[in-house]
């Protein structure tokens, strides 16, 4: 037997506290720590754990069970618990497992947190914006929106189910962690939808069901990932909204048309399964065709007509009317109205066929033309007056101009416009009817004939009596008797001497004879002068009595002249 067994089998005094002295080092407890305990006795709803070094502390029992941990404990296990105190009043330690697992979850919770990866808890409890996550003893913040993908309105499920996380925050000075579960099903998500769309191939004719319908289109389970049908790709005819030809729930036959491998998004259409109607549609609607269609639109520039399901052509506001020109469309015709329009165009490859409706209706300047000819005479009530002439409203909803130049045909035109005022009546002639420029020209002053035209054999030197009508500071206005002319005689043509040129010495209605000194029918031109008759007179009077070399004065000429006159007038006079 060696020395050593020997003092194993028989130690000393000495030997036997040296050997406590390292039981109680290798068992040292400190506060703040966490240590490992073996349950000696559960007592109740407490369980009794010693923790070494002759040392013993109490836990309840609810400590050791959770949200996703639930079991029972037994006599002997091993736990760990974080040492508050070393010994109370009662010399029991104070022990907590709670704290002691959410040390050691801390420590594992921060490697993953660097790491950026997931973590394991369970939803526990609904707090203020949001609710509150056991992650092994750790006690984190789920917002609400981290909750899930589309907002949940009842989270009751998802109580007390173990379910992974991923850390967003975490501070342990304050001891504050954040976490998402959407994260975990957005990345979840994402790699199931690259394997989808791994297996789908544009081009392609899948079955889906209708998941979601909004203004814009609907959206369709295609299995795991949600394609986007759009309206515009729903029905070759206008389709106002998508729930006209999709419900929810409804399983439909869709064509993939694009995928974006980068964003997950697929293009789907229903359309494309049918035939294009605009195969073949410069024959089926030949230009200058006239059929009948549905109004399926209105905007500000015009109409849309439906043709047949598929096909829309527009009618544009300036081929609506022959004569509203700047009235909205939807004055002219109503949704669902029946029509009758002209194809005027179409253009296959723009998928555009342009319309006219008032093709369809008789050109009304057309119509007025034939009923009514040049130089026959309307009747109609001024519609407007402008610094150019005047409008008149007449049948079958056209204007015709009266131009300042055809009002009269003596007086500026500046003059006569203002005798008349909107809403009069007035009768007029027909001068002109252009209908490519839908123009009618009218005039006023030729419903009383032309005086130049009824002026007769009036010529240049002829002599002429005259009416004043007016009397003014350069000379006199003058009505030629017996016919509707009318002249200015200058002061300078009153006289043949200057002392008589006096416009004052005229009165209006006095009647004076004059010389006719121009007379141009085409520049309908006269002009009258009194001076040139005064000396048209002397020149005769000097040739038939002599001249001032005979010794006779020019006095003396003019006097024989005026009393050979007054002889010849009394001879005409009838006798008593």
């Amino acid at each position: 037997m060696t020395a050593g067994n020997a003092l194993q089998r028989s130690p000393s005094r000495d030997d036997f506290a040296a050997l406590l002295e390292e039981s109680f080092l290798q068992h040292e407890i400190t506060e703040g720590s966490v240590v490992k305990g073996r349950v000696v006795a559960i007592e109740k709803d407490v369980a009794v754990i010693d923790i070494g070094a002759k040392t013993e502390g109490r836990v309840a029992l609810k400590e050791f069970n959770g949200p996703g941990r639930e079991g029972e404990l037994a006599v002997g296990d091993e736990v760990e618990v974080y040492v508050d105190r070393i010994e109370n009043a009662l010399g029991e330690a104070v022990i907590s497992r709670d704290k002691a697992r959410r040390e050691e979850s801390w420590v594992k919770l921060e490697k993953a947190f660097e790491a950026n990866e997931r973590v394991t808890g369970a939803i526990f409890n609904q707090v203020k914006g949001g609710y509150t996550v056991d992650l092994d003893g750790a006690v984190a913040f789920l917002p609400r929106s981290q909750v899930d993908i589309r907002p949940v309105r009842d989270v009751t499920p998802l109580l007390g189910t173990p379910q992974p996380f991923q850390i967003l925050k975490m501070d342990r000075r304050r001891g504050n962690i954040v976490v998402s579960r959407r994260t975990v099903l957005e990345e979840s998500r994402a790699e199931q939808r690259s394997e989808l769309v791994a297996n789908l191939e544009e081009g392609q004719v899948i079955d889906g069901v209708v998941k979601n319908i909004t203004e814009y289109g609907a959206f369709v389970d295609l299995g795991g990932i949600d394609g986007l049908l759009h309206v515009t790709d729903m029905a070759w005819r206008r389709v106002n909204h998508p729930s006209e030809v999709v419900t929810i729930g409804q399983t439909v036959k869709v064509k993939i048309i694009k995928i974006n491998h980068e964003t997950h998004r697929i293009s789907l259409g229903i359309k494309q399964l049918l035939a294009d109607p605009w195969e073949g549609i410069a024959q089926r609607y030949p230009v200058d065709a006239k059929l009948k269609g549905r109004v399926t639109n209105i905007t500000d520039y015009g109409a849309f007509v439906e043709l047949e399901p598929g096909i829309e052509g527009l009618i544009h506001v300036s081929e609506m009317s022959w004569t509203k020109k700047n009235v909205h469309p939807g004055k002219i015709v109503s949704t669902s109205q029946e029509v009758e329009v002209q194809i005027l165009e179409v253009d296959p490859v723009k998928r555009r066929i342009s319309l006219g409706l008032k093709q369809t209706l008789q050109n009304p300047w057309e119509a007025f033309a034939q009923q009514h000819p040049v130089g026959s005479e309307v009747e109609g009530e001024v519609k407007n007056k402008t610094e150019f002439g005047l409008f008149i409203g007449l049948d079958g909803d056209v204007d015709g101009m009266v131009h300042l130049s055809d009002l009269d045909w003596n007086r500026p035109g500046e003059q006569v416009i203002e005798e008349f005022k909107k809403g009069d009546m007035l009768r007029a002639q027909v001068l002109d009817v252009d209908v490519e420029k839908e123009r009618i020209s009218l005039g006023v002053k030729q419903l009383g004939g032309d005086p130049f035209t009824e002026a007769g054999d009036l010529k240049k030197g002829q002599i002429v009596t005259c009416e004043v009508v007016d009397v003014k500071d350069s000379g006199v206005d003058v009505k030629i008797v017996d016919t509707d002319l009318t002249t200015f005689i200058r002061r300078a043509e009153l006289a043949r001497d200057r002392g008589d040129q006096r416009p004052e010495r005229f009165a209006a209605g006095e009647k004076f004879d004059a010389r006719v000194i121009q007379f141009d029918r085409k520049a309908r031109r006269v002009q009258l002068s009194i001076k040139a008759l005064e000396m048209a007179e002397e020149k005769e009077a000097m040739a038939q009595f002599g001249s001032t070399d005979s010794g006779a004065s020019l006095g003396e000429i003019l006097g024989a002249a005026f009393k050979k006159a007054r002889t010849s007038d009394d001879k005409d006079e009838p006798q008593d």
